[in-house]
This record gives structure tokens, C-alpha cells and sequence, in this order.
């Protein structure tokens, strides 16, 4: 295997140039197809993803039940929780799942105890991609503690549709994406509904007015609930209260 892929990860083309070669000749480059699990509870991480291509979605299933999507490793990314485990050596708490075709480079753990341990580059890569994505866990996290449902799936449904128009998702798993309860946001997609901000249709949302989901979105969790309904309703701007 030649050391191209090394190049769409930074920090790893600061390697030096015997690592570089180690990991290229221990490492193997695998194809899962969209769909797939490729970790889950209580299974050991034998390996560290670099992700070429695709997605992976990483969700956790709470004690009573509740899903909840902690992030996403998209193409130049590795798997932080896969990265917390094998530093432990621990076993996996939670479910890893390909949302597309996914290709990926594959370094063993042994191989990573050892570049972890030899070279500081190596070392640096790790924990600065480490850092990164448990700032973004703590993001979640105050999501959930602190902001609104209304303003969160207002954001999510603009995510999600990716520049499109159309969302493809059930009630159900927008309220896996949000960490509630299904009902929750059922009630949130038929006030918005009611706004004329969305259709729906079975397992699709439909931005028919992006704009007020977008002022929405904008606003901090402090602002008034009724008067924003109240000023959109009227079509005027509540980002401006």
C-alpha cells in the first residue's frame, strides 16, 4: 500500500519518514458497505478508522432506553471514541454505524500503542483530533442540557437536508439525532407545520419556508418561545427582538 492516503489526514504527512513507512506496511485499507455496524457495545477496538470516504454515524442507547447520535466521522477524521477505547483499553459504550458506502485505513492496535509511544507526530495527531471531538461532545451535551428542542431541530432539519429541500427522516430518528422523545418532536414538526414552514409527508420533511426555520435556528435559547412564534407568524424578523 503506497503512503497517498497519509496526505488526507493532517498532521500525519508531518510524520517521520520510517513511521510513515511502519504504518503504511502494518495498516490495510477495508470497504464496509452503507449500513453496516462496525462497533458496537461491549466489543473491544482492535482497530483505529482513518475514514477515506463515506460516513459513520456514532449514537449511544441510554439506561431507560433513549438513542441519542453523538457525532459523526466524516472523509479526514478518525473515531474519537475508538481512540478513548484503545488508550484505555477499554471496550466499546457505544453503537459506530456506516450512514454510507465507507472506505477507510485500518492501523491495528498493537500498531498504535506503538506509534503512540515512538513517535511525537503520530502522538500529536492523535490528541489534537482527540481534543477537537470532545469539545464537540461537549457541545452536545449543553445542546441538550441548555437549548431549546425548537431551535435544535430547526438547526437539524437545516443540516440535514444538505442544501436541499427535502429532509428523508422519520419522527423517530429525529428524535435520536436530538437525545428526545419521539412524541417531543412530533409535536415540534406539527407547530412548525402549522407555521407553513414545513410539509410532511410519510419519512419527509419538506423546507417549504427555509428562511423562518432559519431565523429560528440563529436565535439563543434565552429568547421568548411565544413572542418568536408571534413575530414569525406576523413574518417579521425575531432575531431583531
Amino acid at each position: 500500500m503506497t503512503q497517498d492516503w497519509i496526505e488526507q489526514f493532517t498532521g500525519l504527512s508531518r510524520l517521520e519518514p520510517g513511521i510513515k513507512d511502519l504504518l503504511t506496511r502494518k495498516s490495510s485499507v477495508l470497504s464496509v458497505p452503507e449500513g453496516t455496524i462496525i462497533f458496537g457495545p461491549g466489543k473491544a477496538a482492535e482497530n483505529l478508522l482513518l475514514l477515506l470516504k463515506g460516513r459513520v454515524r456514532v449514537q449511544q442507547l441510554s439506561e431507560s432506553g433513549r438513542e441519542i447520535v453523538l457525532y459523526r466521522v466524516e472523509a479526514g477524521q478518525s473515531c474519537v471514541m475508538t481512540t478513548a477505547c484503545m488508550l484505555a483499553h477499554e471496550d466499546y459504550s457505544a453503537e459506530g454505524i456506516a450512514e454510507t458506502d465507507v472506505r477507510a485505513v485500518a492501523i491495528p492496535s498493537a500498531v498504535f500503542d506503538d506509534l503512540v509511544s515512538q513517535s511525537v507526530a503520530f502522538r500529536n495527531f492523535i490528541f489534537s483530533a482527540y481534543s477537537r471531538r470532545i469539545t464537540d461532545l461537549f457541545r452536545v451535551i449543553d445542546d441538550i442540557a441548555f437549548q431549546r428542542v425548537d431551535i435544535r431541530l430547526a438547526q437539524k432539519l437545516l443540516e440535514l437536508a444538505r442544501g436541499d429541500d427535502h429532509v428523508k427522516a422519520t419522527h423517530q430518528q429525529l428524535s435520536v439525532e436530538l437525545g428526545t422523545a419521539r412524541e417531543v418532536i412530533s409535536r415540534q414538526l406539527g407547530e412548525f407545520q402549522r407555521r407553513g414552514w414545513i410539509g410532511q409527508s410519510r419519512g419527509v420533511v419538506d423546507l417549504i419556508d427555509r428562511a423562518g426555520l432559519e431565523r429560528l435556528a440563529a436565535l439563543d435559547s434565552g429568547q421568548n418561545p411565544s413572542a418568536i412564534m408571534h413575530d414569525a407568524a406576523k413574518g417579521k424578523d425575531p432575531a431583531r427582538r
